[in-house]
């Protein structure tokens, strides 16, 4: 995963987490805009979620920033 799809990941958890608790849940579509304006960054988000980790739609968002953190 490029360090710069790891940050993102990373301040979008901590966010939605300082807004909304440590319950809140989110899809990797949480960490772009509603617009496609980096379709390669995207399908890789997309790839690490759904193919390669089989996460559901929505995950909380700790799970996920614990996930992301683990990665070397």
């Amino acid at each position: 995963m490029r360090s710069r799809l790891k940050q993102k990941i990373i301040e979008v958890c901590d966010s939605k987490i300082e807004k909304k608790g440590t319950n809140v849940g989110l899809s990797f579509y949480a960490f772009f805009a509603n617009k496609n304006d980096n379709p390669e960054l995207l399908m890789e988000a997309a790839e690490w979620w759904i193919i390669t980790h089989e996460l559901d739609h929505f995950e909380k968002a700790v799970k996920i920033k614990q996930m992301v953190e683990s990665i070397d």
